[in-house]
């Protein structure tokens, strides 16, 4: 999948809030940049480009090759963390409808952040509003964990857990975090009507196509620190 320039509602909304964009984010974003830069040093990047979580605002940020460098690798505690670019499932221990249905999620598609804000993990699903929270069993995640390896794999903040429940079971992806909220600004730009309509539908299954040919099996001893 090629990145796009910049992934709408990446800048404008901060995830786990539903809410309309600053007038800050406004000024920023009108008129429109005619080349994108980074959020970083204000370089200019290219059309496909890294992107790095500032974790005191709760967002992301476009950035450059060497600004993304600057914060790849072992995480020192500072303000910015780079987005990797790993892609992974788990057929050893997939996620079960039986276990999508004990996280009570009410929505078809929802990810899933640990560690964001200090908090053990978030739940969001996107809609036509931008990334929306839903409340999330606890108790029942932390019992998940213990059977499904793939859910404590992903690095926290700037790795999520992507599941899509349809009639033909469910799909389960450890993603970078960007490629959530690049879900969310495809859906908030062609949702129709109630149910989203033709085009969004066909986006969603494009999406995970490029997800499920992207990503390779999670390695036993692959993960992150719980």
């Amino acid at each position: 999948m090629t990145a796009p320039t910049r992934p709408a509602g990446l800048r404008r909304f901060v995830p786990g809030s539903a809410a309309e964009p600053s007038a800050r984010d406004v000024a920023q974003d009108t008129p429109p940049r005619a080349t994108e830069h980074c959020g970083l040093c204000d370089a200019p990047v290219e059309e496909r480009h890294g992107h790095v979580v500032d974790r005191h605002d709760q967002r992301l940020a476009c950035a450059c090759r060497p600004c993304y460098l600057l914060f790849t690798g072992e995480w020192n505690g500072g303000r910015y963390r780079a987005v990797p670019q790993r892609y992974l499932v788990d057929s050893r221990h997939p996620v079960t409808a039986s276990a999508w249905e004990a996280l009570q999620v009410p929505v078809g598609v929802a990810f899933f952040i640990r560690g964001m804000a200090g908090r053990q993990v978030a739940a969001f699903y996107p809609s036509p509003a931008g990334a929306t929270e839903c409340l999330l069993d606890l108790p029942a995640w932390n019992r998940l964990v213990e059977d499904l390896p793939l859910l404590s794999a992903a690095e926290p903040e700037i790795e999520a857990i992507l599941v899509r429940r349809t009639a033909d079971g469910v799909q389960g992806y450890l993603v970078p975090v960007d490629s959530c909220y690049e879900l969310v600004g495809a859906m908030r730009t062609s949702w129709r009507g109630f149910d989203g309509g033709a085009e969004a539908n066909a986006r969603i299954d494009a999406f995970f196509d490029t997800v499920a040919r992207r990503a390779r099996e999670l390695a036993p001893t692959e993960g992150a620190e719980p």
